[in-house]
């Protein structure tokens, strides 16, 4: 039973419910990607966590008096005074969402040839850099490896691996150590303080900037002070702002753990690399104290800022990952243990060992969430993360097909997630049924945004 939510509902918005019919027809038209379809194809959406919260009362109260102004409005500073209390970073560069503050970070940080090394990127962040010709490296640490293992911080970068690269010869490429907490690409697995205060050393030693990806830095604050020795007794906000001043910056989307649906935030201290992101963000996200977003967005986001970090809110949050991991253990399907907050990763891999890599088995059963139940939700598996021929070779294959279900933050109710499980154990009692996918259309680049593909019949 997950702990009771801080909070009462007081807006509800009917959700589709659709025939296996309509979601036949639906994804067919779809090109068998859930990313084309419509929201009102859509019975439970865990596709993603960002930009699809719901807000507060008091954020929507603040909405109300955002400030349109163009330069300088009271919306800017209110914004950039929960940003400095967070983070107390000297420069503060507001961005319509976590993509472009990225784009910003890289081209000032990167040169062609150079390359990011993050515990992982994510897929919008490697693309980042790979468009800038540069190398998005990945050094994830050894007991992320082992998808059952109860390992608290799997999410951490693997040390050893860092000091080879930072000492070795490839020193000069390096532009910049980029951590992600939590580890979105590992799993949703934390990062641990004493994890970033290695790393933190290791970069100074090796004079490399340290940045955070911060999208779910309260989440990653919380499991702290819940699984490291020394910081049972800080507060999320203390641990977060412990986690903000080991890093020379952070870029965050705040579309999560800002709890609203638009924005983001570059913040840092070097000067000189201000001068450069300055000119980015005028360029092409809008003037400095707005950054893309209106007044209202500005506000919302201050107050969301405050909100994230309440021990009640979190403990909350925590809990319904947790209820959805015992639904989803319960239904018969294995996840990645132990389970982190915004998200589930289900091992698709092993439900399905009837499908090669080269038939996606994350995204047929992704595809199968959604035409027995309605449920959208993203692969992480080879789809994603493999590179691919123009002829449909697969080539690389990660060492797991995961499916993620996203939980929305202050969306869905206990009953919801139970209906998730109750679709996923009749998928897992005739495993054997579920088919494989071949591409029909191939793109090279963020590929599971705009591909296509078909089910195998045969």
């Amino acid at each position: 039973m997950p702990i009771m939510e801080p909070y009462r509902i007081k807006v509800v918005e009917p959700i589709p419910i659709t025939t296996p019919e309509q979601r036949r027809r639906a994804m067919e038209r779809a090109g068998y990607n859930q990313f084309n379809l419509s929201a009102d194809e859509v019975t439970i959406d865990l596709l993603t966590d960002s930009g699809t919260n719901a807000v507060s009362a008091a954020q929507l109260a603040a909405g109300i008096d955002g400030d349109e102004t163009y330069a300088g409005s009271r919306s800017w500073h209110r914004f950039r005074q929960a940003v400095g209390d967070l983070m107390n970073y000297e420069h503060i560069l507001p961005a319509h969402q976590g993509r472009a503050a990225e784009r910003i970070l890289f081209t000032a940080l990167l040169k062609p040839g150079q390359m990011s090394v993050s515990n992982t990127h994510f897929d919008t962040t490697r693309a980042n850099v790979a468009l800038l010709g540069c190398e998005p490296r990945d050094l994830p640490c050894r007991e992320a490896a082992d998808l059952d293992s109860p390992a608290p911080f799997k999410g951490n970068i693997d040390l050893d691996a860092l000091r080879e690269v930072l000492s070795g010869p490839e020193r000069e490429r390096v532009g910049l150590v980029l951590m992600t907490v939590t580890n979105n690409g590992g799993g949703g697995q934390p990062v641990s303080m004493a994890n970033l205060i290695a790393t933190r050393e290791l970069c100074r030693q090796f004079g490399v900037p340290l940045f955070l990806d911060a999208a779910r830095f309260a989440e990653n604050a919380w499991l702290v002070t819940q699984r490291e020795e020394g910081y049972r007794d800080h507060t999320p906000r203390q641990v977060a702002q412990a986690m903000f001043a080991l890093a020379d910056g952070c870029v965050a989307s705040l579309k999560k753990d800002g709890i609203a649906h638009i924005g983001a935030v570059l913040a840092f201290n070097d000067d000189r690399l201000a001068d450069i992101c300055q000119l980015h963000v005028i360029a092409s996200e809008g003037f400095l104290t707005y950054g893309g977003m209106t007044g209202r967005d500005l506000d919302m986001l201050a107050q969301g800022l405050a909100e994230v970090t309440d021990p009640l809110y979190l403990r909350a949050r925590a809990s319904m990952t947790e209820y959805l991991a015992e639904v989803v253990d319960a239904a018969g399907v294995t996840i990645v243990r132990p389970p982190g907050i915004h998200a589930l990763y289900l091992n698709a891999g092993r439900l399905l060992p009837h499908l090669r890599p080269d038939q996606f088995p994350g995204h047929g059963l992704a595809c199968e969430l959604y035409l027995q139940g309605g449920i959208r939700c993203a692969e992480l598996g080879s789809l994603y993360l493999a590179e691919i021929d123009d002829d449909g070779t697969v080539r690389n294959s990660p060492p797991h097909e995961l499916v993620r279900l996203a939980v929305p933050r202050r969306v869905y109710t206990q009953t919801h997630l139970e209906y998730v499980g109750e679709v996923l154990a009749k998928i897992a009692k005739h495993p054997e049924r579920v088919p494989g996918y071949r591409l029909t259309k191939n793109p090279q680049v963020l590929r599971p945004f705009h591909c296509r593909l078909e089910p195998i019949t045969s």
